[in-house]
């Protein structure tokens, strides 16, 4: 296993491109408004579900 020594392991990890801080803030804030339009998706869903059951009398 040549690859398995720390020589290539220190290769390997110095062609990683870490983001810079203004892309890690700007997906931060992407992944947040994508999750807190799921939570308000899902909460209109539960919602009509709720509606829609009460409507027919099984709840």
């Amino acid at each position: 296993m040549e690859w398995f020594n720390l020589s290539a392991i220190w290769k390997e990890i110095s062609k990683i491109r870490w983001p810079k801080k203004e892309d890690l803030l700007e997906n931060s804030v992407q992944v947040i408004i994508f999750t807190g339009f799921f939570v308000i998706f899902f909460a209109l869903c539960l919602v009509v579900i709720s509606a829609f059951l009460n409507g027919l009398g099984v709840l």
